[in-house]
Parts: structure tokens; C-alpha cells; sequence
């Protein structure tokens, strides 16, 4: 009756409407988003469009008891995201003060480098106090082992609250301390199995199979693909599979379907032990936020499939980024978290229609279901992908559907082996012959073929939530009429073409883009006709080119400001950079390096003077612009572009200022 006086035909009605779940997941992402956004640099604007764009269609058909219960819902959870996350961020800034410690821990992760191993341990001792939180140290030795138990003394500083996403690793993951390089000693372990299996994985696969197979083996069983070539790695990421090397639901569904395969002789019961091993598999691998994700998404599976009710995608997803962010509440600002909801929330809303459209076009189904699901995945995590990494591979689609299909035989094939080269060693070389000849054609693959070409050197910002927004309108989720639907789809094409156009298009004025990771802080100023580059801090080319990527055009000139000079003229000359400037000239040895030393310099109509070595100003339009990321200056300015800025972007024009 009700929906007869709304005047509302149950067709029209839209699909995404009440569904507590959903609104729960919603409401505590957002609670958690806003808390940061205040807390790390302030709310914008664009921050509620998604809000705004999406809550809309939730309120029909319209009564105040719906609209009443949806708002209260939203708002607790809201509440509860944002309350969780405060006390997570309270928690990591607390603990010990930096200072010279006897440290004792125990190894949860490594990255085993030439001469060093890179570990983050658990389970602190500080002088033989307990201490909550992780620490990261660089161990003078390439024997350790995660489960080992390590001995040293070192100083001990404390990690800040990251100024953004891309520095994020430690808040996310509680290491709330860092040591520089120690020589440890191991002490009495205890017994860790999993962290003692996953090191005996690790041993038996680089002791039998060797070179860069044994890593990549490794990373696709764990997770852990730190050690394997940056080379490799960045022509992974290029291709758009490096999910392959991070614990996914794609690794967890593999595992499950497989397990569920075994033991169907017991029916109804046969979920149960494939849970137990998938659990199993995700304490093997740390939990991470996907795998996380995927076990709980197969526990509801399994619950729904014993009470004889249909799962609903969208519902068991929902439920698990509610459990997740309910107790994990940082991982909001990891990528892994993202694109592993994104890429569940696209295959929620788009692979059914999908589906339907590819068989209307006669594609056999095998093809069509791999190809709907790649397409609905990408679809969706593409604004994702865009502000995370500032590139998107174009090679994607057409490799996810060659190594998605086989990845089931290979992880599967893989696991088989090493479970047969643990149990027994002296035929582990045998068992891991064809893994190794596998992974040597995956490696040859690589080499041999350039996956560089991907899209980017074009800033997102506020795009990919109109993208967003667009998309979901657009799908068959929500129930509109065709003429509505067409409209909803060319109203989001213009806004978010305006939006790209206004985020990297410049019809005047000045832009200084600002962007911050530990010790290393950009800045890149940018008018209609040059780009210059300001370095300070310990620097590293692979962030600094992740940096470029988001902008287009040149960069006519970089400025060195760091006592770390050589590191930093390094990177410089690796920008493409036609200039680069320094204000005193040093004994470097860069014969190749065209370094121009001096205390002023003009690039177009920007003039630049240096104050000391660490301080920079650039007189333009009016306006003076003090570089200073030491805050060691009273040089007084227009504005400062310091440490602390994090990803800020300024505009201005003949003295006026405005923050983007």
C-alpha cells in the first residue's frame, strides 16, 4: 500500500535502496574518511559529492520512517568509524619517546636486500618493558628469518602521522617506531608456526629453486613481493596484474573453490573445513586487508549456503569492509584495501549486466564471464588506481585475461609442490622443477615484452569521484528509465571532463603542487609556459616519478635544496629536466651532470633567489613564495611552502592567493 500512494511501481523502485549493510560500510568509510581528512589536512569540498550524489537514492520511495532510519544508521556508523579511527591515531602516537634502547622483538616481515635485511618486528621489549606497536630496522645481515627472535641496541625515533596516502605504510600498519642499521643477535624465539612456516617456505624455495623464480614463487604464496627486481615489478604494475602478488580474493577464492571441490562428499558440511583452510592460508600470509576481506566474504557464503538462502554480492561485501574498518579503521588510507573493495563493488554492480550485454553479442560464455569481470573491475577501480599510482595500464584487460584463467592451476600447482617439498626436503628439488620453469617463462615474458605504455602524465584529483558517482547512476542497480539514465550518463561525462580540464589545464595565474613522504618533500610550480622542480630531503627517484606522473608537461628546471646533495642532484638528473640548479658548488664527481650553481636564476617569468641551502625564494606576479621545508628562516613571504605541507595545491595571481 505504501508503495502504491508513493505512486511508484515496484520496477521504478531503485535496487540500491535500504539495505543496512550497506549503509553501515558507507557510513563508517565516511566517518573514517572525514576524521582523516580534518586530522591530516582539511576537508574539501569535492569530499561530500559522493555523499550528496549517492544518499539521494536511497530516499525513495519517500516516508519519514525510511528516511529517518537510513539518516540515524548512516549517522552511528559515521560516529563509529570516526571515534575508531580516533583512538587508533591516539594509540599510535603514543608509547615510548626516542631515546637508546636494548630491543628485543620478534620478526613479522622482511625484505632481504644485498648485505642487509629490511624487518619490521612484533611483540616488543624496550629495556625489558613491553611496548605496544611495530618497529622497522635495518638488520646487518641477510639470515634473518620472519619468526626469528633479535637482540640489539639502537636509537629509536618515532614515526609521525602521515601527510597523505602515499605515506601511509607505517600508520597503516601500527609501526609506530624505526631503528637505522643495527647488528643483532637472535635470542630464544618461542614457537610462531606460521611465521616459522612461512620462513621454512621462504628457505626451501630459494635453497631449491633460486635466482628471481624462487622470489616470485614466494610472493605469489605469501604475498610479500618486496624483494623481488624493481625491474619486474614496475613492468607487473605496468601490465595491471601485480594482484597476482598480493593476497587477494582471488587467492583466497582459488583456495576455497578448491577445497569446497575436495570435500563435497560431505554436502552440506563441506564449507566448513574449506574455511578452516582458507583461515589457515590468511594467518600464513599476515591477514592482509584483501585476504581479510575474502575469508569473510566466503564465511557468509558458507553460513548463507547452510541456511539455503542466496548470497547477495553486495551485501556480503558491505559486511565485510563494516567488520574490517570496525577494528582495523586505518586501512581506510590503504591501497590494498581500496582497490580490493573497489574491484568487489564492481563485480557487485556491473557483471550481471555485463554479462547480459557481451551474451546478446553471441560471446561464448567462458570468454564472456572473464571478460565481463575484468571489465567491471577495472571499471571501477580505475579512479582508485589513478590517485593511488597516477598511471593506469592499458595492457590490463588483455593480460588479466590470459593470467587470470591460469592462475588457478598455477597457484594451485604451486602450492602442491611446495607442500610436497616441506614434507619431504630431499626431493624438493624434483617437486619444484616445473614452478620454476613456469615462473622462468612469467620472468622471460616481462623481459622480453615493453609493458611500459600505460595512461597518465594527467592529474585526477576531483575526477575520480564524478567517475564514481557516474558509474553508479549508470548501472542497472539503480532503476531508472532509459531517457533518465541516458541523461544521469551525459551530465557525469561533462562534469567530469570540467573537472579534468580544470585540475590540469592552466588559462593563467600560478600553480605550486606540494608533495611530502618522511624526509623527502616536493614542490612542483608550474605556469603556461614552464615547469620547475623543487627537491629538498632524502630523496628517491622511484616517489619522485610517481609525482610527475599526476602533472603534464615539461619540467623546464629542478632545484636541489638538500644537504643530502648527491642523492638529490642524482634523482634531479633523472627527471627529465632540462636545468638543474644548486646554490654552492660542491665536489660531487657528476662529470655528465650539467649543474648550474649560483644564487639567483629566471625560468620564464619565475625568479628565484637563494637564502641559504635550505631556503628558496620565487618572485612572481606580485607575490613571493618562501621554499623553506626546515623552517630554519624568518624571512618573511606572501607564503610558505614548508615542511608539513603534505599534497597541498596553491594558486596565485597578483596577490591573491587561493588553496586548491
Amino acid at each position: 500500500m505504501k508503495r502504491e500512494r508513493s505512486g511508484l511501481q515496484p520496477s521504478a523502485l531503485p535496487r540500491v535502496n535500504f539495505r543496512p549493510t550497506l549503509f553501515s560500510a558507507f557510513g563508517i568509510a565516511f566517518g573514517v574518511f572525514l576524521y582523516l581528512r580534518i586530522r591530516l589536512g582539511g576537508p574539501e569540498p569535492s569530499d561530500f559529492l559522493l555523499l550528496s550524489c549517492f544518499l539521494p537514492l536511497c530516499f525513495f520511495p519517500f516516508t519519514k520512517k525510511r528516511v529517518l532510519a537510513l539518516v540515524c544508521l548512516f549517522t552511528v556508523f559515521a560516529a563509529a568509524g570516526a571515534v575508531g579511527i580516533h583512538i587508533y591515531t591516539e594509540n599510535y602516537l603514543s608509547g615510548k619517546e626516542e631515546g637508546v634502547y636494548a630491543v628485543e622483538g620478534t620478526v613479522t616481515r622482511i625484505n632481504v636486500r644485498n648485505g642487509y635485511t629490511q624487518a619490521e618486528l612484533d611483540g616488543l621489549l624496550f629495556d625489558g618493558e613491553g611496548v605496544t606497536g611495530k618497529l622497522s630496522v635495518n638488520v646487518l645481515s641477510e639470515e634473518v628469518r620472519t619468526g626469528d627472535r633479535l637482540l640489539f641496541s639502537a636509537k629509536i625515533k618515532r614515526n609521525e602521522l602521515p601527510s597523505g596516502v602515499s605515506d601511509s605504510y607505517e600508520f597503516v600498519n601500527d609501526i609506530r617506531y624505526t631503528a637505522a642499521d643495527v647488528s643483532a643477535e637472535e635470542g630464544d624465539s618461542g614457537f610462531h608456526p606460521f611465521l616459522f612456516l612461512n620462513a621454512k617456505i621462504y628457505d626451501t624455495l630459494t635453497g631449491e629453486m633460486g635466482g628471481e623464480e624462487s622470489l616470485v614463487a614466494y610472493a605469489l604464496l605469501t604475498g610479500n613481493s618486496t624483494m623481488i627486481d624493481s625491474g619486474f615489478m614496475t613492468a607487473v604494475r605496468s601490465g595491471g596484474i601485480a594482484h597476482i602478488f598480493a593476497v587477494s580474493g582471488l587467492h583466497i577464492g582459488i583456495l576455497y573453490g578448491a577445497a569446497l571441490l575436495l570435500c563435497r562428499p560431505l554436502k552440506r558440511y563441506a564449507a566448513l573445513p574449506a574455511i578452516v583452510v582458507s583461515t589457515l592460508y590468511c594467518a600464513l600470509c599476515g591477514f592482509t586487508v584483501s585476504a581479510l576481506r575474502a575469508l569473510i566474504m566466503c564465511i557468509v557464503l558458507s553460513i548463507n549456503g547452510f541456511l539455503g538462502r542466496k548470497s547477495d554480492m553486495l551485501g556480503s561485501v558491505s559486511l565485510a569492509g563494516t567488520a574490517v574498518l570496525l577494528f582495523l579503521p586505518a586501512q581506510w588510507l590503504s591501497v590494498g584495501f581500496r582497490l580490493s573493495f573497489g574491484a568487489c563493488l564492481g563485480l557487485a554492480l556491473f557483471s550481471g549486466m555485463l554479462t547480459r550485454g557481451l551474451k546478446r553479442a553471441h560471446i561464448p560464455r567462458f570468454f564472456r564471464d572473464y571478460l565481463a569481470a575484468s571489465l567491471s573491475v577495472q571499471l571501477f577501480t580505475f579512479p582508485i588506481v589513478m590517485d593511488a599510482f597516477g598511471y593506469f595500464s592499458v595492457w590490463g584487460l588483455g593480460l588479466n585475461l590470459i593470467i587470470v584463467p591460469l592462475l588457478p592451476f598455477a597457484f594451485l600447482t604451486l602450492i602442491l609442490c611446495t607442500v610436497c617439498s616441506l614434507v619431504i626436503p630431499p626431493a624438493a628439488a624434483f617437486f619444484l622443477i616445473f614452478p620454476k620453469g613456469l615462473f622462468a617463462v612469467l620472468l622471460f615474458l616481462f623481459a622480453a615484452v615493453d609493458f611500459g605504455y600505460v595512461l597518465t602524465g594527467f592529474a585526477f584529483g576531483s575526477c575520480g569521484i564524478v567517475w564514481l558517482c557516474g558509474t553508479v547512476y549508470c548501472t542497472e542497480r539503480v532503476r531508472m528509465r532509459f531517457s533518465a539514465r541516458i541523461s544521469a550518463f551525459c551530465v557525469a561525462a561533462a562534469l567530469f571532463s570540467c573537472c579534468l580540464v580544470a585540475e590540469n589545464c592552466l588559462f593563467g595565474g600560478i600553480v605550486v603542487d606540494t608533495f611530502e613522504s618522511g624526509d623527502m618533500t616536493l614542490a612542483l610550480v608550474r605556469t603556461g609556459d614552464v615547469g620547475v622542480l623543487v627537491i629538498d630531503g632524502d630523496v628517491n627517484l622511484k616517489t619522485c616519478e610517481d609525482f610527475l606522473r599526476r602533472h603534464t608537461g615539461h619540467i623546464d628546471a629542478a632545484v636541489v635544496l638538500s644537504e643530502a646533495q648527491q642523492r638529490a642532484l642524482n634523482v634531479a638528473a633523472f627527471t627529465g629536466a632540462e636545468r638543474v640548479y644548486c646554490r654552492e658548488e660542491r665536489t660531487d664527481g657528476f662529470q655528465n651532470l650539467d649543474v648550474i650553481y649560483g644564487e639567483r636564476f629566471t625560468e620564464g617569468e619565475l625568479s628565484f633567489s637563494f637564502e641559504s641551502d635550505e631556503v628558496l625564494l620565487m618572485f612572481a606576479r606580485g607575490t613571493a613564495v618562501k621554499f623553506d621545508f626546515e623552517k630554519t628562516s624568518l624571512l618573511q613571504a606572501d607564503f610558505n611552502v614548508e615542511k608539513g605541507c603534505g599534497s597541498l595545491k596553491y594558486f596565485f595571481d597578483y596577490g591573491i592567493i587561493l588553496l586548491l
